[in-house]
């Protein structure tokens, strides 16, 4: 299918190929019939990608505070490599259109295929032929609206929920700064609601469409008409509330508000204009200042959007959901009317040269809509239908090795999923890697597999998992998706007889491990590594060389300070993805137990009421003991990973993989890493690709990844009972 991209590093803006995405459960499979261009919000983002990387940075100085945090924590060598690798991938555009269900995922049951719907989202309602959209993204066209008018629907959204923040009544008046797209359909939505409006822009076209669409009276900001009409409809008070629909960086927008708004009136920002409130204007008035988060309650919330739990409508009346489905509504009946507002129809294999033509100029718009081929107004097209291939079934004799490859041959690799963690840290040492070929990469979302192809050579990209398990010429499967679904992907591949390469976590709870193991003992194969890379790591392995054997027990503190997630996080959703800790606390379990050349034999965790702080021991054979401390509430500008290792008169110390030493009968202190911390990942990947080729034992046993799962999973257990839990069968 084609989907419009843009690179953000160079501007670069095309048309491209990429797989289909699958159809989760939770949503629908919606094959475009229009989609709409929003011509503030995207071609600000198109604009920005045009600025040389100090505009880019001036233009989002949030950005730039979260890239020197990440070089506090990470180094600048990984930063540099992690916000290059962002900048020079492909991002897509849009998040509203209309087009017809194509497939139904499990789990839906109020629309079925062939019914046309509404999709919102700038992840999932994309300039694309092809989008899946979880449920409370779409929602069903009432009849009788046009489809390239529901194209409007999240725009809409937008505008409605603008209003609503106003809280606007009947007979009151409005100044609506700005008649852009957003402009257009807050005019038409007050009028809707009974409210006289005065309009406000510089371009005489716009203030003469939104007279036509029901305003009574528009005009430049900067002349006297708007003041004067504002003056002869409130008897000089003022209106009773301003809507904020401009951009730019101008601030005459908000100082207008403060002259033109009355005593004790309300002003909200619904576009994205210059904000600097002159402090006695708003003061003496007391004005109410609010702001529009997009399209209502439930956006930026992954719960609500991406796992389908809609908000009660006793306690929330107006979601994004609802608020979209009214929209349309509106529409149906005509209280809205879309159709002025459409400057020019474009075929989205024209796509390119319409954002160009709006970039500079050269089309003046209110709205641009795409129309997608074999989509023409008021037709329906016709669902292909796709044969899903069986998966074949694969054995091999059980064990820790494997066959030999031929010599010369290269290692073929798959990976499933291409996130930020698979392309910044593992890709990039494998693309480089002799004797290595990336065959495969799979995603649910098309884009983001094109972007892996595009970087890092791979000879396909598809949305199929079953083809990718089914293909004998794949040698080992790398799964690099989110937590919840490494454990069931673990288990097919393994079926399938991939050698399999997991990110942490192996599993979530004790009977997703219980799954993967049963998988090895029914397909006799337990190839098997998971992404436990910090024992790789060369500074810990050569600080550990130099510490030497023990005789006795040791003591081992180990500090995560984790830090606090950004809002929105998907780690966030304990619910679907686990607690933060079973996500990642097998890292510093595993570091601990291969410290310590054992399994742990029990478990005691216990932490503070209202934050995600950990403290929990690991009690090991030999009477050794580990002490993990994960916190969340640290300072962030602390080293993330420091280690004490104590034992028969010696001290172990690493700190952050930037420093390691060892005191004992002789000191030894490392030099300070020149470049960026390595963690082991490469390391990790040098043995698990020389395991694969030779058919030589796996890097860590599985009894050791079995262990440092169920420990982790233990801390659960822990937290619930207040007592130490025993890992039973543990050595």
């Amino acid at each position: 299918m084609k989907q419009v991209v843009q690179n953000y590093k160079s501007g670069e803006l095309s048309v491209l190929e990429v797989p289909v995405p699958g159809c989760k459960p939770g949503g629908v499979l919606v094959r475009s019939a229009f989609s709409l261009i929003s011509t503030g919000t995207e071609l600000m983002k198109v604009s920005e990608a045009g600025m040389s990387m100090v505009g880019k940075a001036r233009s989002r100085p949030d950005q730039v505070a979260k890239v020197m945090q990440s070089v506090a924590v990470n180094g600048l060598p990984a930063t540099y490599r992690k916000v290059m690798g962002k900048l020079d991938s492909y991002t897509p555009l849009g998040y509203s259109l209309c087009g017809v269900v194509e497939q139904v995922g499990a789990g839906i049951d109020d629309v079925k295929v062939g019914d046309l719907v509404a999709c919102a989202g700038n992840e999932h309602a994309l300039h694309a032929e092809l989008n899946w959209v979880p449920k409370n993204l779409y929602t069903p066209m009432p009849d009788g609206l046009a489809p390239r008018h529901a194209a409007f629907g999240t725009v809409g959204s937008i505008a409605l929920q603008g209003v609503r923040q106003g809280e606007p009544q009947l007979g009151e008046v409005s100044l609506v700064i700005g008649l852009g797209l957003i402009g257009q359909l807050v005019v038409q939505l007050l009028v809707a609601a009974g409210v006289r409006v005065v309009g406000a822009d510089p371009d005489p076209a716009r203030c003469e469409l939104a007279e036509r669409l029901g305003a009574a009276a528009c005009g430049d900001p900067g002349s006297a008409a708007v003041e004067s009409a504002v003056a002869e409809l409130t008897a000089g008070h003022g209106v009773d509330h301003v809507f904020l629909a401009a951009g730019g960086g101008s601030n005459q927008p908000v100082e207008l508000a403060a002259r033109l708004c009355r005593d004790r009136g309300r002003v909200v920002d619904i576009g994205k204009c210059r904000l600097d409130l002159p402090w006695n204007a708003y003061y003496e008035k007391e004005l109410d200042v609010r702001f529009s988060r997009s399209y209502g309650p439930g956006r930026y919330d992954p719960e609500y959007e991406l796992e389908g739990r809609d908000y009660p409508i006793g306690y929330v009346r107006w979601t994004e959901r609802r608020n979209l489905a009214c929209f349309l509504d509106l529409m149906a009946r005509g209280r809205v009317d879309v159709e002025p507002l459409i400057s020019h129809v474009a075929d989205f294999d024209d796509a390119v040269e319409t954002y160009r033509r709006l970039k500079d100029g050269e089309l003046k718009a209110v709205a641009v809509l795409f129309r997608y081929p074999g989509s023409p107004e008021g037709t329906t097209p016709e669902p292909p239908s796709v044969a899903v291939p069986a998966v074949p079934a694969a054995r091999r004799a059980p064990g820790g090795s494997a066959p030999a490859r031929p010599a010369g041959a290269p290692v073929r690799l798959a990976f499933v999923g291409a996130g930020n963690y698979a392309t910044s840290m593992l890709l990039p040492h494998l693309a480089q890697r002799d004797g290595v070929a990336l065959s495969t990469v799979v995603t649910t979302t098309a884009l983001s597999a094109a972007n892996a192809q595009r970087k890092f050579g791979f000879a396909q990209a598809t949305t199929d998992l079953d083809a990718v398990l089914g293909d004998p010429a794949v040698d080992a499967v790398f799964v690099v998706t989110r937590h919840s679904s490494h454990a069931d992907l673990t288990r097919r591949a393994l079926l399938a007889g991939k050698t399999v390469f997991v990110e942490k976590p192996l599993a979530l709870t004790e009977d997703e491990l219980a799954g993967v193991l049963a998988a090895v003992e029914e397909s006799g194969n337990d190839r098997l590594q998971v992404g436990f890379n910090r024992r790789f790591a060369p500074l810990l392995r050569e600080a550990r060389s130099r510490f030497g054997t023990r005789s006795g027990p040791a003591n081992l503190r180990y500090l995560v300070n984790a830090g606090r997630l950004q809002h929105g996080s998907w780690y966030l959703q304990q619910g679907s993805e686990g607690s933060r800790f079973a996500g990642e606390g097998g890292h510093f379990i595993d570091t601990a137990s291969w410290l310590l050349e054992a399994d742990p034999v029990s478990v005691y965790a216990v932490a503070p009421a209202g934050n995600e702080d950990l403290q929990v021991v690991l009690r090991y054979p030999d009477g050794s003991t580990a002490t993990l401390s994960y916190v969340t509430t640290g300072a962030p500008g602390f080293p993330k990973e420091t280690l004490d290792l104590v034992a028969d008169g010696k001290v172990l110390r690493l700190d952050d993989f930037v420093r390691a030493s060892v005191y004992g009968r002789k000191r030894w202190v490392s030099s300070r890493l020149p470049k960026a911390r390595d963690k082991g990942q490469e390391a990790e990947l040098a043995a698990f690709v020389k395991a694969v080729r030779t058919g030589g034992p796996m890097p860590v046993p599985l009894e050791s990844l079995v262990a440092t799962t169920a420990a982790t999973l233990a801390v659960q257990a822990g937290l619930a009972a207040g007592a130490p839990v025993s890992l039973v069968g543990a050595r």
